[in-house]
């Protein structure tokens, strides 16, 4: 984290993130999914990973009809983990 000086504030230290600390792609969308569906991101791996899909679309549409994911959470975790299987 860098800290930087706010001019109109003396001797308040003001904590800015550097671009390595703030996620990027469908990992950016991890903090909101675990918020919104109290469970946490691993669990939801598991659960990806024991599906018997395959294919990107097939686990996004199951995300949505049987767990009640909404279409953007359920794309960021199956890209996440289809990228880190090396399947996509």
């Amino acid at each position: 984290m860098d800290q930087r000086r706010s001019p109109n504030v003396s001797d308040t230290p003001v904590t800015v993130p550097s671009m390595t600390d703030i996620p990027k792609g469908p990992e950016s969308y991890f903090p909101s999914i675990e918020k919104k569906y109290g469970r946490p991101i691993e669990e939801w791996k598991a659960l990806i990973r024991s599906s018997e899909l395959t294919k990107h679309m097939e686990l996004v549409n199951w995300l949505k009809t049987d767990h009640e994911v909404g279409h953007g959470h359920a794309n960021a975790l199956v890209a996440h983990i289809l990228s880190e299987s090396g399947a996509e």
